[in-house]
């Protein structure tokens, strides 16, 4: 990828915390606020279904338990994904990322994926992933951004899917962080917001790479990530940030 298409502003979970994280409700909801962007979270299910979910077990976010991984899509899509949120939401089920794909893509939104893998899935969850993502977009400007904490997942996208674009998820800046990203052939490194500064966003801009936050919640700090000529920003404030300013 030798441009970035994609806005500054991205939605996180699909509308943040105002909406039940990873679900239809959420994207439309952050849609309606005006973002064209969105970041989720996507996993396999027992029988190799993509689906959305952050957490590596059900309880969080739905009346399910235990392992997400545990469960076939068709045990999945009839739990409760919305009523832990609010009332409101009661019986908005999980989200297949094939319903999330053709939503973004009929409406002109953009897609950030980062690549959740049940722990020991790395390869697997990146590779089938890779290929769905790449037949779904596969007509479209516009690819979606594949990310993850991971490098065994983008290597493993990588390897299945190399022109689709990848970006390197980092909590903290462990030893050789920029020469992963490069050597993973990521177009962007999405770090957490507090590890910015003018060295870090110098040293990845230099290597031809993008600068991405998450979770970025308070005006102080995006305009302190702004002002640092960063590239992007995940929030869960779609009501706070004007994605279109």
């Amino acid at each position: 990828m030798t441009y970035w298409p994609y806005p500054r502003w991205i939605a996180h979970r699909g509308a943040g915390k105002l909406a039940p994280e990873n679900t239809l409700a959420a994207f439309k909801l952050g849609a309606s606020h005006g973002y064209r962007m969105f970041e989720c979270d996507v996993k396999l299910s027992l029988d190799d279904v993509l689906f959305l979910l952050h957490d590596a077990t059900l309880e969080r976010t739905t009346n399910g338990h235990g392992g997400a991984r545990a469960q076939s899509w068709q045990s999945l899509s009839q739990l409760d994904a919305g009523s832990w949120h609010s009332p409101a939401h009661t019986g908005e089920t999980l989200a297949s990322f094939d319903t999330i794909a053709r939503y973004c893509l009929e409406h002109g939104h953009f897609l950030n994926i980062e690549i959740k893998p049940t722990p020991g899935l790395e390869a697997v969850t990146g590779t089938v992933l890779a290929h769905a993502a790449a037949q779904l977009w596969k007509d479209a400007a516009v690819p979606p951004l594949l990310t993850s904490f991971q490098p065994d997942c983008l290597q493993a996208a990588k390897l299945a899917e190399p022109q689709l674009p990848r970006g390197l998820l980092l909590d903290q800046l462990v030893p050789g962080w920029l020469e992963t990203a490069v050597a993973l052939g990521c177009v962007a490194v999405v770090c957490n917001y507090r590890l910015w500064d003018e060295t870090t966003v110098a040293q990845v801009q230099k290597m031809g790479l993008k600068a991405l936050s998450y979770t970025v919640n308070d005006a102080a700090s995006a305009q302190k990530l702004l002002a640092l000529g960063t590239d992007g920003i995940i929030t869960d404030r779609v009501d706070l940030f004007d994605p279109n300013a």
